[in-house]
Order: structure tokens, then C-alpha cells, then sequence
């Protein structure tokens, strides 16, 4: 029985053995295999690497090669390309304050010759406080100009103008403040109209016109009499009494003396380098802003004052803007629907002589005010009649 036992255990024992020997001796290959097979996988890794490192550096390369290629291209092409120095503006909504827009404004080459071809241009500038109610007449009035004229218009800042897209005056509002009659406000409002005007190189002549305003001549007649002409047209007169002298203060002295001063139509047209004067100024300004104060009127002196002692021989000393007076009071008449008539507008376009280049005419207006929204219609009506457009 112990040996049955004992051989059985023996039997037990000697099988156990053998198991593991036979468990061993078929899983030797098993490590190698997978050994190998980690290695092919580590150099396709690597060799993956390698592909994708050699692959970012080609591509980083093309890509900075492209943004050098790019950035030398631009900067080879802005200071040759001429066209984008001369376009004017295509949005007149502009961000600069006024001492930005001054400065930028008063540029002015040195060579006079231009190396370009340039059609010089009349800058009408509508100075109102919101709607054009006389918008159709200018409407007939431009058409088929384009090429010869440009449009600012300024407004109270909170204005929003209606025009349709087809209109000449739509997108020609620029950025405006409040402008106070009788004050510098006033002048400030007009100074803003000429800076803006000036960013377009073409516009060679300035014509500052109100809301109530409306051309007596068609375009090509009133082209002609403002670019042939050898002076600018603002009035500038000494006149003696409390309306003129009267509103001289001291304290102007000695940049500004009674000799000096002068009084005449807030509309007026002048030329660019005038113009330039005028925004790039920075010595009379602070006089006439501190001095001329209600009831200095500082827009009929300021301008007329300055220009008649640096540039007197410039001013043709009259306005090309005929208004009447004759009611009297602190502003001119207003003529409606009941005034017009073919007799009145000859007796505009008849009226007393002038001198334009040096020679006597009676043909010295060509635009008048006052003139209400109620007489539009009669004016279209008769536009070819009256005013030949």
C-alpha cells in the first residue's frame, strides 16, 4: 500500500517535471518573434519620425519663404504704386479729430509739376444743419460733370442724410461738429470743409455754399469763370461804422490793427493754396477765437482779415454769391415760391459792374441766397429758362 502510495507520488512527482519541461522548451521562440516584430515596429517609428520632422521644416520653410516673399512684395509696391497717394478718399467718415485732419490736410508738394494726369476740380462745400431741401436743382445742375466737381457736406453731428445711392450727394457727409452762428464754431465748420477737401489732390478750387443757396449758371459756364480766373473771390472791404470798424478789439494788436481789419461775405471761393492758409494756420486763429465774439460776427472778418494781410493781391475783394441786404436786419432775404420770375433773375445777373481779370462786367454772380424749400418747384420748372441747365 506505502508503495502504491509512495510510487504514486512518485508517478506524481515525475509528471510534474516533465510538464514544465515541455511548457519551457515550446515557448523559447515565442520571445524572439515578439523581440523582432518590436524592433520593425521602432524603426518604422523611427523612420516615421524622421519623414514627419523633415516634412514640417520643408512646409515651415515654404511658408516663411511665402510671408518674406509677400512682405517684400508690398513693400516694394507701396511707394511706387502713385494711385494710392492721389485717390481720394472713398469713405469721407474718417476717423482723425481736427488737429489730425489740419495737419494731414496741409501737406503741399514742392514740385508744382505734376507726374500724373490731373483734371483739376471745383470743391462745392454745403455748409447746413441737415437736409438739402434745393438737392434736385444742384442734382441738374452737376450732371454729366463728374469728372470736374467733388461734394462735402457738413451738418450737425446728429444728422443722417437720406440720400438714394444713384445721388451725387450721397456718402459726402463728413465728420462735423455744432457750429454756432456768429461764433468760431462757425469758422471751425468751415475750415473742417476745406481739410477734408483738400485730402483729394484734384481739387484745386474751394466754393463754400448753404442749404439755401442755388446756382445761377450752368456747370461749364460756372467752370470756366472760376478756373480762367487770376483771383479768388472773397469779399473783404474796410467799412467804417459800428458793422465794421466798430467790432475791432485792441487786443489784436499788434498782429491785427484797425488798418487791418477787414468785413465781408461769410461764402466765398478760393483757390488751394488760400485754402492751405487757411487750414495750416495757427497765428491768427487764437486772436479772433479770444476777441471776436457776438457782436463780432468772426466769420466776416476772420478769414477776410487774414488773407487780406498775407495774400492781398490775391482777392478779387467780392463775393460770387449774390444775397440781398435790402430789408435789413441781422440776415438777408428770403425768397420763395411768389418770387420766381424771369424778371428777378435778371435783375440778379444785370446788377451793378464788377471787375474779373482786371476788366469791367456786369457778369459777376454766379449763385444766390437765399432761397426757400417752396421755391423748388418753380425752379426746376424753369431751370433751362432761368439759369440755362
Amino acid at each position: 500500500m506505502q508503495s502504491r502510495v509512495g510510487s504514486f507520488g512518485s508517478l506524481e512527482e515525475g509528471k510534474e517535471p516533465t510538464s514544465v519541461r515541455n511548457v519551457n522548451h515550446s515557448s523559447r521562440p515565442f520571445p524572439l518573434r515578439l523581440l523582432q516584430f518590436l524592433l520593425v515596429l521602432l524603426g518604422f517609428g523611427i523612420l516615421l519620425s524622421f519623414l514627419s520632422m523633415y516634412a514640417s521644416r520643408y512646409l515651415k520653410v515654404q511658408t516663411e519663404v511665402s510671408v518674406i516673399h509677400s512682405r517684400l512684395r508690398l513693400c516694394g509696391q507701396e511707394p511706387l504704386d502713385i494711385e494710392g497717394f492721389i485717390r481720394p478718399p472713398s469713405n469721407l467718415m474718417h476717423g482723425m479729430n481736427d488737429t489730425e485732419l489740419f495737419w494731414r490736410a496741409s501737406f503741399v508738394p514742392k514740385i508744382k509739376k505734376h507726374p500724373f494726369k490731373r483734371t483739376p476740380k471745383i470743391a462745392f462745400m454745403f455748409l447746413t444743419r441737415g437736409p438739402l431741401p434745393l438737392a434736385p436743382l444742384w442734382e441738374r445742375f452737376f450732371d454729366g460733370n463728374e469728372k470736374h466737381y467733388s461734394i462735402y457736406i457738413h451738418t450737425l453731428p446728429s444728422y443722417q442724410s437720406d440720400f438714394q445711392p444713384s445721388s451725387v450727394f450721397y456718402g459726402r457727409q463728413i465728420p462735423s461738429q455744432v457750429a454756432e452762428w456768429g461764433r468760431m464754431s462757425m469758422c471751425d465748420a468751415e475750415r473742417r470743409l476745406l481739410a477734408n477737401a483738400l485730402l483729394d489732390i484734384s481739387n484745386e478750387w474751394f466754393v463754400l455754399v448753404s442749404e439755401a443757396c442755388i446756382p445761377l449758371q450752368n456747370f461749364s459756364i460756372v467752370y470756366h469763370y472760376i478756373s480762367r480766373s487770376r483771383s479768388s473771390f472773397m469779399g473783404a472791404i474796410d467799412e467804417p461804422g459800428p458793422y465794421g470798424r466798430g467790432r475791432y478789439n485792441e487786443n489784436m494788436s499788434p498782429l491785427v490793427n484797425l488798418t487791418n481789419w477787414r468785413k465781408g461775405s461769410q461764402w466765398f471761393e478760393i483757390n488751394r493754396k488760400l485754402t492751405v492758409d487757411i487750414v495750416q494756420d495757427s497765428i491768427y486763429y487764437p486772436k479772433f477765437e479770444e476777441f471776436c465774439r457776438p457782436a463780432c460776427y468772426v466769420d466776416e472778418h476772420y478769414f477776410q482779415t487774414m488773407l487780406s494781410i498775407e495774400s492781398p493781391y490775391v482777392l478779387a475783394n467780392r463775393s460770387l454769391t449774390w444775397v440781398d441786404w435790402s430789408r435789413g436786419g441781422a440776415h438777408p432775404a428770403t425768397f420763395g415760391k411768389a418770387d420766381m420770375r424771369d424778371e428777378f433773375f435778371k435783375k440778379i445777373l444785370d446788377g451793378k459792374p464788377c471787375l474779373y481779370n482786371d476788366q469791367p462786367t456786369t457778369f459777376c454772380f454766379l449763385f444766390a441766397r437765399k432761397f426757400a424749400p417752396s421755391a423748388l418747384d418753380l425752379l426746376l420748372q424753369h431751370s433751362s429758362t432761368f439759369f440755362g441747365y
